[in-house]
């Protein structure tokens, strides 16, 4: 995400630091950039640009100010013979984008609440405009004195995720409400005890790991749960892949050895994830090289196994074959997890999956319980054995031999130490990455090779 200089912003704007609980404006701008500040509008005119009479003045040091107009964009309201409208007037050469349509210069456009601006670049975005009489009246008041809920994110099999902003601070989360209702099919409850809801909730709480999504607070009420996550805005992996076809190897590795310490981190404190597929795995930033951060963890334990099949099964790509074996009504242990994963490194490693429904000689169940998939050579010559040898080891039919991540991790694909310090500096910014300075493959054979010389110095 591109970042801007900080702006000049008039005493009369309210910075994140100031903004009060409660709004003293007709609408909000949220800050989407943290050079930008959050702010309500009380007047009826506000003018944005690099000139110094603008009302929100661009600072020189911005990295994109050459590329801003003297006045960029005009906000304002306006009465009309069918009500109160709030428009943005486009005034720049470069371009203003809401929701990444270009404006154009002259023309103007209906402001609609949770829009997106942006300046000069349909990613650069600045602001979310967020309408204060728009109110969503389904939100408790418990939820609603700490947080500005605002634009959907997404849905998913638990519910649906929204961005929210806490009041106070302006600090950005991702919200994901989940209904009650979910937890009961046809009026029988799934989950004998409805405590154990609170008590699973706050296990993901103590949840503690660089590459697992952080649980900023839950919120228990009658009929929903909000759980107010880390905010991660580089995309799914799922959208990383489908962009550029496959990953390079070694970006491969990056992303998988990060995927498999924080999934046996999970396993560790006996969490199974049960969903673990690209949409599940998240980006830090846009950059080749960066944190993955896991999420969706746990929820599946608000679920039995038949539900929880019935949802995620809708495509069973990335689900172990014991699992269709038993029709979701088995009890797994942590190996479907390794399964999935293998999925995942195969989908990394060549950009498609290894079980199709476009296959004519076999159904797609039976290509997973069978574990018919191949290493055609046309796509795979370029990878490595080391690479293919962990595929095969993951999906493995029989959960009782199929690799651990203990040992995935210890996996001769993992010899590589530059791979090894590129995560861990990753996964611990502030920690010097020559702390590892060899992989524990590499440290075993280092040992050897002492050993040998020491024995054949002693002859």
């Amino acid at each position: 995400m591109a970042t801007l200089a900080t702006q000049d912003i008039s005493d009369s704007f309210i910075s994140d630091e100031e903004m009060l609980a409660e709004p003293c404006g007709w609408s909000r701008l949220f800050s989407l950039g943290s050079a930008f500040n959050t702010f309500d509008l009380q007047n009826d005119v506000y003018t944005f640009g690099r000139g110094a009479n603008c009302d929100v003045k661009f600072d020189e040091s911005s990295k994109h100010f050459q590329a801003y107009s003297k006045v960029h964009f005009q906000i304002y309201r306006e009465k009309t013979s069918v009500g109160t409208h709030v428009f943005l007037e486009d005034r720049s050469t470069n371009g203003t984008f809401i929701n990444s349509e270009k404006v154009g210069k002259g023309n103007k456009q209906v402001l609609n609440n949770n829009d997106e601006i942006a300046l000069s670049f349909k990613y650069n975005k600045v602001y979310l405009y967020n309408d204060l009489q728009n109110t969503d009246n389904d939100l408790p008041k418990v939820v609603t004195e700490k947080y500005t809920v605002t634009k959907l994110l997404g849905k998913g099999a638990c519910g649906e995720v929204k961005l929210c902003f806490s009041k106070g601070t302006c600090k950005k989360f991702a919200m994901k409400i989940i209904p009650k209702k979910k937890f009961s099919i046809n009026d029988r409850v799934q989950i004998n005890d409805p405590s154990r809801i609170m008590i699973e909730a706050k296990i993901l709480k103590s949840v503690n790991h660089p590459c697992i999504i952080e649980v900023e607070e839950i919120i228990d009420t009658p009929e929903n749960l909000f759980i107010v996550l880390e905010l991660v805005e580089g995309g799914e992996l799922f959208d990383r892949i489908s962009s550029i076809g496959q990953l390079k190897e070694e970006n491969a590795k990056l992303f998988f050895y990060q995927m498999a310490t924080a999934v046996k981190y999970l396993h560790d404190l006996g969490i199974t994830h049960r969903d673990l597929k690209p949409e599940n795995i998240l980006l830090f930033t846009n950059e080749e090289d960066t944190l993955i951060k896991l999420t969706d963890f746990g929820l599946s334990k608000f679920f039995d196994a038949g539900s929880m099949l019935k949802t995620f099964c809708g495509t069973p790509t990335y689900v172990a074959p014991e699992v269709l074996f038993s029709a979701g009504h088995g009890t797994y242990t942590e190996a479907i997890d390794s399964w999935s994963l293998g999925v995942i490194l195969f989908v990394c490693l060549v950009g498609y999956p290894p079980f199709s429904e476009e296959r004519k000689d076999m159904k797609l169940t039976e290509q997973i319980l069978g574990g018919h998939y191949t290493f055609p050579k046309q796509y795979w010559s370029h990878i490595s054995p080391e690479a293919i040898d962990l595929v095969r080891k993951l999906m493995t039919v029989n959960p009782s031999v199929r690799i651990t991540l203990k040992e995935t991790l210890e996996h001769p694909w993992f010899n590589d130490d530059a791979v090894l310090k590129k995560a861990y500096t990753l996964m611990h910014p502030n920690i010097n990455g020559n702390c590892i300075s060899m992989t524990p493959i590499s440290r075993k054979r280092k040992a050897i090779e002492e050993e040998e010389k020491a024995i054949k110095k002693s002859r």
